[in-house]
């Protein structure tokens, strides 16, 4: 399996942007697809997870009510969309996988994107 994001950029505070992110290779239910981000000198966190099978999500404090994971079959692709941007959002968003269901460590993903820059100006 190997993932690849897009759909970085330059966005405004309250903008939005889409992140996406390819799936190659088969998946087998139980795996859960991940979005983390890493901001400039601060360590990797989680933004929020997706079940590749039946949907079920879960999310950070910091994004929820504003960011939506979401999945297409058809193009085996899972989005983040990311709304009311806020400067703290800047960071680098990396896309990855796990086996085993939802989870929230970095430590557990066996699968990792190359990343996509996102930065909110003020």
């Amino acid at each position: 399996v190997q993932l690849v994001e897009s759909g970085g950029g330059l966005v405004q505070v309250g903008g939005s942007l889409r992140l996406s992110c390819a799936v190659s290779g088969r998946l087998s239910s139980g795996y859960a697809t991940g979005w983390f981000r890493q901001a400039a000198g601060k360590e990797r966190e989680f933004v929020g997870a997706i079940m590749w099978t039946g949907g079920r999500t879960s999310y950070a404090d910091s994004v929820k009510g504003r960011f939506t994971i979401s999945r297409d079959y058809a193009k085996n692709t899972v989005y983040l969309q990311m709304n009311s941007l806020k400067p703290e959002d800047t960071a680098i968003y990396y896309c990855a996988m796990k086996p085993y269901g939802l989870g929230t460590d970095a430590r557990v993903f066996t699968t990792w994107g190359q990343g996509t820059q996102v930065t909110v100006s003020s």
